[in-house]
């Protein structure tokens, strides 16, 4: 296929791009996703796709996912892993042994049908095994990746042939040669030991002497109280209800478009936060600024959820053991979502066609295009609003306590961070310069 320019700009090439997305089991919400991915590479520079250079490849990752998300991040790689792998046919990793350029994707899995063969029992136990602890879609994704990245890094062996040694020596090259980030590190490693502890059911030997990736001490990135004002004034409709949420409640960007109807508490003043990070539920702030808004929300959600029922179509998403103990909750009111998307969607896991809550990509376009609009001097992202929630408490004389439950943190040490960009941790400091002459 040739991939200069012109053929680039045919709609069938982006045609057999989706369709190879959509192959991958890719669900239809975040094929529009993979596909701006791999259209904004595409046009990033002149010239073939197939002349491009694997460094080209790394640049573009590097500088087009700088602050975003790890799900974010990892999307973005897979989507012109596919571009690269599925459509144009062409292995990174042979061109990175061929001396062409260093390869982003060194412990990518360049044949997922090799892995398949070897070890699609061992997979499929795996996702078993996610799923019966309720972990969510992102999570049996990750993890899955994760693994697969592994096994093809040890070329396919046998978890138990690999050892404690072959795991040191995957996450010191994470490290080392790739140079990822502390957090990527550790999200390897928890897949990793999910994989022995809780699929297999072994102890793979001490491996906690590996290089570990360095983790640099930064403060969170903070919006002043105007510029939180002008940002959440520049987003219109239910994009900028979810971002003054996201401020006004601390929520993170999941546990927003999550939301269901039971869940938020008018009388209370208060939003109920269901399995939020390490699966813990809490309550936090429902912002007046935004009452109005979330009862006309919520009155919309109400009659598409009615037009939806009279369509006869499945109801929204629950727990596979909640469904099982209560088989239509799905299909009651306070389990809607508050946040529904505008078009159905399969679900990835029982392929049923059901409407699911809003794509958190949608959100994060909207952001970023008022904070380009605005042209803000900081990198902004959907968590700068819940770091700014929490020291803009601080600021106003709130409990460190009381600011660690509402952000759900089990440790106030992790809430102690926001006491380092204040101006006054404690006691007023001022600076020498500014001492009266």
């Amino acid at each position: 296929m040739d991939c200069g320019s012109n053929a680039l700009a045919e709609n069938g090439f982006w045609r057999e791009y989706a369709a190879r997305v959509r192959a991958r089991g890719v669900v239809d919400d975040d094929i529009t996703a993979y596909c701006g991915w791999a259209k904004a590479f595409a046009i990033s520079q002149r010239g073939p796709l197939r002349e491009r250079k694997v460094a080209d490849v790394r640049r573009f990752l590097e500088e087009r996912t700088k602050g975003e998300s790890a799900a974010v991040q990892a999307q973005a790689r897979e989507a012109l892993a596919i571009l690269y792998r599925d459509l144009l046919h062409l292995d990174l990793r042979a061109r990175e042994e061929a001396g062409v350029a260093d390869a982003p994707f060194t412990d990518a899995v360049t044949d997922p049908d090799a892995v398949e063969a070897a070890h699609g029992a061992l997979l499929e136990r795996m996702r078993g095994e996610i799923r019966r602890r309720h972990y969510s879609i992102r999570t049996e994704q990750t993890y899955l990746d994760w693994i697969r990245r592994f096994l093809t890094f040890h070329q396919l062996k046998a978890p138990a042939e690999i050892g404690a040694k072959g795991v040191r020596d995957y996450l010191t090259y994470l490290a080392q040669t790739r140079e990822v980030a502390a957090g990527t590190q550790n999200q390897a490693l928890n897949a990793i030991s999910f994989l022995y502890k809780s699929v297999l059911e072994c102890d793979p030997g001490e491996f906690g002497d590996f290089t570990h990736a360095k983790r640099p001490k930064r403060i969170p990135e903070v919006l002043t109280p105007s510029e939180v004002d002008a940002l959440l004034d520049a987003i219109a409709g239910v994009y900028g209800l979810m971002a003054g949420l996201l401020y006004g409640a601390g929520l993170r960007l999941m546990e927003c478009v999550r939301l269901r109807v039971k869940d938020v508490r008018f009388e209370e003043a208060q939003l109920v936060v269901r399995d939020g990070k390490g699966q813990k539920d809490r309550i936090t702030l429902l912002p007046e600024r935004y009452r109005a808004a979330l009862e006309r929300q919520i009155a919309e959600v109400r009659a598409l959820f009615e037009a939806d029922r009279a369509a006869g179509l499945p109801g929204a998403y629950v727990w596979p053991a909640l469904e099982r103990k209560y088989p239509n909750a799905g299909k009651e009111w306070p389990w809607q979502y508050v946040f529904p998307s505008d078009r159905l969607s399969v679900d990835p896991r029982s392929k049923t066609v059901r409407r699911h809550h809003i794509h958190e990509n949608a959100l994060q376009r909207a952001l970023k295009g008022a904070v380009e609009r605005l042209g803000l001097p900081h990198r902004v992202s959907c968590h700068t609003l819940r770091h700014s929630f929490a020291t803009h408490l601080l600021q106003d004389g709130a409990d460190i306590r009381t600011v660690q439950e509402l952000l759900g943190h089990s440790d106030v040490n992790t809430t102690m961070i926001y006491t380092h960009v204040l101006n006054r941790p404690g006691v007023t400091v001022r600076s020498p310069a500014d001492r009266r002459r």
